[in-house]
């Protein structure tokens, strides 16, 4: 990985936090949950499983929270990774892996055999239901027993249409209104990557391997919940949702 000792990685997360909240304000309180849960259930020094890691927003959150803590960070995007790898440099309590998720061996590449907690927010969305199925089962593979993995993301459920339309259209007039104030979107955001001269070249190699956007599937919390306990889980249910998003939590 290419680094730059005048690389500013604390403005770069800040950035990618703020590109993130104009597509959901309540990303904060979401992780405040997720880590309520981690302490409610594996306690203050978990070893955690930072799954799709991105620039590592749950493990420095995490990391405020619960300094004892470790963190794996896992994830396959090149300029990501740098900003995680530029961000956590010298910090013994995190690792960062570079694996693809849909490698049936991508765990060999971790540290650890086992975690307290597999935590991921916003990423597996990308994934068609058939392979992140086969995810979680591996994902029930790593997490101890007692331990629990959460999964927060766009959650649908596609028997509410009107509801769901409603609410498309209102938390969209919102994001419009930010954007004409100012807010950085999703292309936004990588346009400024791409010009940065540490991220342009893995900002180019990241849209090899993913394209514009990933096209994967959004099923409803009630999938995911059945399919965790088919996979190995002891219980699975929703414990914080907005009109789109659910944070989901299994244990094992």
């Amino acid at each position: 990985m290419t680094t730059s000792t005048g690389t500013d990685w604390a403005a770069w997360q800040e950035s990618w936090d703020r590109q993130q909240e104009w597509y959901m304000p309540d990303r904060e309180e979401r992780f405040r949950i997720m880590l309520d849960m981690v302490e409610a259930l594996v306690g203050t020094a978990p070893r955690v499983l930072d799954l799709a890691c991105g620039t590592g927003s749950i493990t420095a959150r995490l990391l405020r929270r619960f300094p004892d803590a470790t963190s794996t960070g896992v994830d396959l995007d090149p300029a990501l990774l740098a900003i995680a790898h530029g961000t956590f440099a010298g910090d013994d309590r995190v690792s960062l892996v570079n694996a693809d998720l849909k490698d049936p061996d991508w765990p060999a590449k971790l540290p650890y055999d086992s975690y307290d907690a597999v935590l991921t927010a916003t990423a597996l969305h990308w994934l068609h239901s058939e392979p992140l199925a086969a995810l979680y089962g591996q994902v029930a593979g790593l997490v101890r027993d007692g331990g629990v993995f959460m999964n927060a993301d766009h959650m649908i459920d596609d028997t509410t249409p009107r509801i769901n339309a409603a609410e498309r259209a209102q938390r969209h007039a919102r994001m419009d209104q930010a954007k004409r104030d100012g807010a950085l979107d999703w292309a936004d955001w990588w346009q400024l990557a791409a010009q940065d001269p540490v991220l342009a070249e893995p900002t180019a190699r990241r849209f090899e391997i993913y394209g514009e956007h990933a096209d994967g599937d959004v099923p409803s919390a009630a999938w995911h919940t059945r399919t965790l306990l088919a996979q190995g889980f002891g219980e699975a249910r929703p414990v914080w949702c907005s009109p789109s998003d659910t944070l989901l939590l299994a244990v094992k």
